[in-house]
């Protein structure tokens, strides 16, 4: 039996020696918040690491989605996927949208580009994709429809910090990005988040309304929202910085010791990795199969005896939540795909700090009686 609860992910913190200094600096220059120099130091350094241009930083990720719909004034109807964090279609309630969805292809677990069309109505505005697990949506095939039917394209790339495709960063497609930089994602601020505009104006506009919609100190030129990181999670978010590419290349050493121990074991599938995508392993997710000897939520139950917690991630599905499954886009039958995965998805614990021998552990469990 297992002595240490090992959780589907956990926070990287760097020793708090190392972070006395960036609150003293803090401390010394007087500024907690309102884009203050760690603040700004955040958003250089994360353009030049992500390969954009330009960067707005939020308190949250909702927030920021909150806001990326409010900037590009994105009315009526919205296609979008329910196999997603909640996040995602709550943002479109708040601002007063109503969300479609449509099914998600069973290789990727991305919206699937090929159901969109058929959902589209005179009231649809835009498309909200979420790069699922950090899998890059079909991002070219989505904007293809999208600029056929004059729509805004959003993604939710909440687990797709510095994923690339062909080399070019998977922040850039769209009309914005969103990030989320919450303790459990892989670069993170405590809490954060932050939006990926194409041109300074569009980040302009972003950034009058997380600060309330102020232009200046006596001009408000929308109704915006206080959405501001403070200096502390700025500082924070600086610190992890340096240290995130050891952490990602960590990741990846875990996810190859998952494929090698959990291969070829019946009823358990493992998803691929797509070639030409250099992604950050943020999760490993597998499909608990009918071939398998326990059933998804069994072995879910099943790892918890060992003090082992994984995540059904997602489930239930946002289409099933009271607040959208009277919506006729939410019928099972109109999502069958997203049905299935979320009956059958395990989220096993992958963190940088999971040693091997406790990997070993896990894979172990998933297989004993």
């Amino acid at each position: 039996m297992n002595t240490k609860k090992i959780f589907v992910t956990k926070p990287s913190l760097a020793p708090l020696s190392e972070f006395l200094p960036y609150l003293e600096k803090i401390w010394e220059s007087g500024t907690i918040t309102n884009g203050g120099p760690m603040h700004e130091d955040l958003e250089d350094r994360l353009c030049d690491y992500l390969g954009v241009e330009h960067i707005s930083l939020f308190c949250n990720g909702t927030i920021a989605l909150v806001t990326a719909l409010q900037s590009l004034r994105i009315t009526g109807e919205v296609i979008t996927t329910p196999y997603s964090f909640v996040a995602t279609a709550h943002s479109l309630l708040w601002n007063g949208i109503k969300p479609i969805f449509v099914d998600v292809d069973p290789k990727t677990l991305n919206i699937d580009y090929r159901k969109i069309e058929a959902a589209i109505s005179p009231q649809t505005t835009a498309i909200l994709g979420v790069h699922c697990y950090g899998n890059p949506c079909e991002v070219k095939e989505i904007q293809s429809i999208a600029d056929v039917y004059n729509l805004k394209v959003i993604y939710d790339a909440a687990h797709a910090f510095n994923v690339k495709k062909n080399g070019q960063s998977i922040l850039q497609y769209g009309d914005l990005s969103v990030l989320s930089f919450h303790a459990t994602k892989v670069f993170n601020t405590f809490e954060g988040g932050a939006i990926i505009s194409p041109n300074k104006k569009t980040k302009q506009r972003i950034d009058y309304l997380k600060n309330f919609g102020f232009a200046n100190e006596t001009t408000v030129v929308a109704p915006g929202i206080n959405g501001k990181m403070s200096e502390i999670n700025s500082a924070f978010g600086l610190l992890q910085l340096q240290k995130i590419d050891a952490l990602i290349n960590r990741r990846e050493q875990i996810d190859k010791i998952y494929r090698k121990l959990l291969k070829n074991i019946n009823g358990i599938k493992l998803f691929e990795n797509e070639m030409g995508v250099s992604g950050n392993y943020s999760y490993f997710p597998i499909l608990v199969e009918d071939g398998f000897f326990r059933t998804r939520d069994e072995l879910y139950d099943h790892l918890k005896k060992y003090e082992i917690f994984s995540r059904r991630y997602f489930y239930p599905l946002i289409s099933e939540f009271p607040m959208y499954k009277g919506l006729p886009s939410s019928a099972q039958s109109n999502l069958p795909n997203a049905t299935k995965a979320s009956r059958e998805i395990l989220c096993l614990p992958i963190y940088p700090e999971l040693s091997d021998d406790e990997i070993n552990f896990i894979c172990k469990s998933i297989i004993s009686t």
